[in-house]
């Protein structure tokens, strides 16, 4: 049986040659030629696009489509001849009308020629690498139109002069400029900073820089400041109207180099009407308007930041060594505050909150706060005449207010020990004499400077708080024991101060009144009989007492004196007059206490239980003192505050800060050993960043301080001397 070989088929379409008529692309460009004359000619309802389309389509099958696109050029570029013509012979204002109406036309004209060439854009233009129908129009319109050589420096001249004429004041057609301004967008990017921006951006710095100068030298600095801001939003407003966004940067630019950086140092430093007038004077609005405008430039906030810096600083070392302020602390400290306060609000209201301004002013308060060494002994004053008197007609929450001001003065104070021994001073007063206006503001302070210094700074202030509470407990615990053999004697009450915990006072003693000198004695035996190992010493110099007078007339008033007005006074039971030397022997009462004592008693108005001799504000010791028969007062109970000197006098300054710096010496030589234990060995330079690094919360060491302190410790054998390093220092375990 053979074999039966397998045949393959393949069908192929039918090929026929077509004939095609040799006029035929010629006959079919003349009737697509027509009909682009008629769309031009706006004559475009009559024509048949379908049959238009096909005929264009079958130039392209048939290999016309070269003709096809030269003869669109050809045409395209003759009309755009024509039109430019027209636009170039129209006069004036209508110069614009007339670009901006052929434009629209163009663009018409431009779709329907598209669509009549929709299959050439799509095969034949990509395959030969042609430019596509709209983007050729546009290429054209460019070239043929807006390029001429009667346009180009027409349209642009045109422009630049319509804008000046609206920055002078005119209102111009913003549709037609919008308009005109997106039609050398469409033609490109690049049409529109070539032809317009760039030129636009040029007069315009020539504009504000002429106009600038003219401002400068005819207004004050809040004026000028409104003109600049006045332009800039013209400016911003400008470009939203009629040019392309992307220029809004490059106008704005523009604006501030010639209005603002070009001026900002004369206008900063302008006299009578620059930065310090307007800090001075808290024009919030010029301010305000002033940081908006610097932040854009560059540098610009630094300068402000640094003139209201050195003005900040100026005026605050005015205020902390002007020899009047430092009469009266309280009013210093004050001042302090509202100078914080007034530029708290200027940096809030004007300057945006601006951490950096807020940074400054810290500095600067933190700089001249730091020239007067008794601003902590001040701050510690004012607080103490807060929490005695009390702030008339506020809140709790309105004194919590002021004692976080105060907590931000004392934030800035590099001696916070020197503060904190005054404030132990203060407050031990405040508590003994019962003189504090709110115990949860006494105890909401020492809460805000636990936080600020951690527990070590406070917690001796809070055995303040403990022996006034324990006290309590132990005068009730004597009246109970011993109420009935005391009989008639005085009312006392005493409390038991824990001597590490209170300031510590050199054991004054005065003679005290018989009377008194019994149920002192009674409350010691008590007291020692009750607790073991203890001594008590009496603090003659800080108490107060009660005292029921009679005066000329049968007239009854209760004194309340300190314990040294009282055995002043009890001497005149027994005596007529008296000499501030006589006074003195009997009570032994020092004689600076005893001149303020005096002084509070016959030189007060309203408060002289005695009569001096003769009658002046100071004390002599043969000054002659006696009963004044004729005192009277409105009030059943009067009062009698001691003169006491508000701030230190400079000997009991000086006093005070050589205590303090005894204090600190056992403090750096345990910074100095805590470092050397960990370290090992350690230079020089080094243990005297660290301790300084260790105790700035509490003060700043002085680095001879800290010098004497390791030859301290070297001699004591805590540290030895490298020998081949004499800077390098070791520790001996």
């Amino acid at each position: 049986m053979s074999a039966q070989r397998k045949r393959t088929f393949q069908i192929e379409a039918f090929k026929h040659r077509v004939v095609v008529d040799p006029k035929y692309a010629e006959k079919t460009w003349k009737l697509l030629e027509h009909a682009i004359h008629e769309i031009y000619s706006r004559n475009a309802s009559g024509l048949s696009f379908e049959e238009l389309y096909r005929n264009a389509y079958n130039m392209v099958l048939h290999k016309f489509g070269e003709k096809l696109y030269s003869g669109l050029v050809t045409t395209m570029t003759y009309h755009l001849k024509e039109i430019s013509k027209s636009i170039e012979s129209a006069q004036g204002e209508l110069f614009l009308e007339e670009q901006n109406k052929k434009w629209a036309d163009h663009n018409k004209a431009l779709q329907m020629i598209r669509d009549i060439l929709m299959y050439m854009d799509r095969t034949f233009v990509p395959s030969t690498h042609k430019t596509p129908v709209h983007e050729l129009g546009l290429n054209l319109w460019r070239d043929v139109v807006i390029h001429s050589s009667k346009t180009q420096a027409r349209l642009k001249d045109t422009l630049l002069e319509l804008v000046h004429r609206e920055r002078g004041g005119e209102v111009i057609n913003r549709g037609l400029m919008r308009n005109t301004i997106k039609m050398l967008m469409d033609l490109g990017p690049s049409v529109y900073q070539n032809d317009f921006e760039k030129h636009f951006l040029e007069v315009s710095a020539d504009f504000y820089r002429l106009e600038s100068q003219q401002f400068v030298e005819s207004c004050d600095c809040g004026d000028y400041l409104k003109k600049a801001e006045r332009r800039l939003n013209e400016e911003i407003e400008r470009v939203s109207h009629y040019l392309d966004a992307g220029s809004e940067a490059k106008l704005t630019s523009v604006v501030e180099k010639e209005m603002i950086e070009s001026h900002m140092h004369i206008l900063v430093h302008m006299e009578n009407s620059g930065l310090v007038n307007m800090l001075m004077h808290d024009k919030y609005e010029d301010l305000g308007r002033m940081y908006y405008l610097f932040h854009r430039v560059p540098a610009g906030l630094a300068i402000v930041r640094e003139v209201m810096t050195l003005y900040v600083r100026d005026t605050g070392e005015k205020l902390v060594t002007d020899p009047e302020r430092l009469r009266d602390p309280v009013d210093f400290v004050q001042r302090l505050l509202d100078l914080k306060d007034k530029y708290d609000k200027i940096i809030s209201l004007a300057f945006n909150n601006d951490k950096t301004f807020q940074n400054a002013l810290n500095s600067s308060f933190e700089y001249f706060i730091n020239l007067n060494a008794r601003s902590p002994e001040f701050i510690s004053l004012f607080v103490d005449d807060k929490l005695r008197r009390g702030l008339c007609g506020v809140g709790e929450e309105d004194v919590e207010v002021v004692l976080d001001k105060v907590m931000m003065l004392f934030r800035y104070l590099q001696e916070k020990d020197v503060f904190e021994k005054y404030y132990k001073q203060h407050l031990a007063k405040r508590l003994l004499s019962g003189k504090t206006v709110s115990d949860d503001a006494e105890r909401s302070l020492l809460v805000k400077l636990k936080t600020e210094c951690g527990y070590q700074f406070t917690s001796k202030l809070e055995g303040m708080f403990t022996d006034m509470k324990t006290s309590e407990d132990t005068m009730q615990g004597f009246y109970a024991s011993h109420g009935a053999e005391l009989g008639e004697s005085p009312l006392l009450a005493v409390q038991v101060l824990t001597t590490g915990s209170w300031p510590t006072q050199p054991s004054i003693t005065c003679n005290l009144p018989a009377e008194i000198l019994g149920v002192c004695e009674k409350f010691r035996g008590y007291y020692l009989g009750t607790h073991t190992g203890r001594r008590l010493s009496w603090q003659t110099n800080m108490g107060t007492a009660d005292l029921k007078a009679i005066f000329g007339k049968g007239q009854k008033h209760e004194l309340n004196v300190s314990t040294y007005q009282m055995c002043v006074l009890m001497l005149f039971n027994n005596a007529n007059r008296l000499t501030c030397k006589e006074i003195e022997q009997a009570t032994q009462i020092p004689m600076s206490d005893l001149k303020r004592c005096l002084q509070s008693l016959a030189c007060v108005k309203g408060k002289n239980v005695l009569v001096k001799e003769p009658m002046s504000k100071d004390i002599a010791d043969d000054d002659t003192f006696f009963f004044n028969d004729k005192f009277t007062s409105k009030f059943f109970k009067v009062k009698i505050g001691t003169v006491v000197a508000q701030r230190e006098s400079e000997p009991e300054n000086l006093e005070s800060r050589q205590r303090v710096e005894e204090d600190r010496k056992p403090q750096i030589e345990a910074s100095i050993v805590r470092i050397m234990k960990s370290r090992r060995t350690l230079d020089h330079n080094n243990i005297i960043a660290e301790v300084t690094k260790q105790l700035q919360s509490r003060f700043l060491p002085n680095p001879i301080i800290i010098k004497k302190r390791i030859e301290s410790l070297i001699e004591r054998e805590f540290l030895e001397r490298d020998k081949l390093d004499r800077k390098l220092y070791r520790y001996l375990a």
